[in-house]
């Protein structure tokens, strides 16, 4: 089953060969983003993280993708469980070559799942309820569900919010925000048409990890 931000109309994820009808070299392109192919899709399950986040440490995650790189400082606060869970497979290259499966212009850009489609995920979830007042604004970065999943329910998929205020109930685990390269965000929050499917390949390269 997809997860996803649920709006109106539920989206049916099957994007591959619109994503693939992007495809080429990896030239870049006058919008900015270089030509990607498709990464083979996998299944990668892993196990559930035991290692704990250091108290007092500030986490960020920096993806380099295909049309820049953008960096997400993590709020172990507010979501400590998932933050931990991004962070460990962040960690053993669980994003690696995967796409942003999802862009909905105007609202979301999705990723983090290895099998490209929507429906993958690490093998185990967190749960991380947001506070009632939670909105998700603009370079939020928070979790995807699926719709009988309770709130604050994660696996790997994540989302990063490119609408001033995406209307959202709080049911999703926010992790953080993105702290610089928001215009690499925005460079790809336009590849996608209105059902959710990429127009064009957009590749995440790799996650790494900072600790400060």
């Amino acid at each position: 089953m997809c997860r996803s931000v649920v709006i109106a109309v539920a989206i049916v994820l099957g994007f591959v060969a619109a994503a693939a009808s992007g495809c080429g070299g990896k030239a870049a392109s006058s919008g900015g983003c270089e030509k990607a192919d498709l990464p083979q899709p996998e299944n990668r399950h892993v196990e559930a993280p035991t290692r704990r986040l250091i108290p007092g440490k500030a986490y960020a995650l920096t993806f380099d993708t295909t049309c820049g790189t953008f960096v997400v400082a993590l709020d172990p606060k507010l979501a400590p469980n998932t933050v931990a869970s991004l962070v460990s497979l962040a960690r053993v290259g669980y994003f690696h070559d995967t796409i942003f499966h999802r862009i909905v212009p105007g609202f979301v850009i999705q990723g983090g799942d290895p099998t490209q489609s929507g429906s993958g995920g690490p093998g185990y979830s967190t749960v991380d309820v947001p506070p009632s007042g939670a909105r998700y604004t603009k370079g939020v970065v928070a979790m995807a569900k699926t719709q009988e999943e309770p709130p604050g329910t994660a696996g790997s998929q994540f989302f990063v919010v490119t609408e001033a205020d995406a209307g959202l109930p709080p049911e999703y685990a926010i992790v953080g925000r993105v702290r610089s390269g928001m215009s690499v965000v925005e460079r790809i929050a336009p590849l996608g048409d209105e059902s959710g499917r990429p127009t064009r390949t957009v590749v995440v390269r790799k996650v790494t990890v900072a600790v400060s």
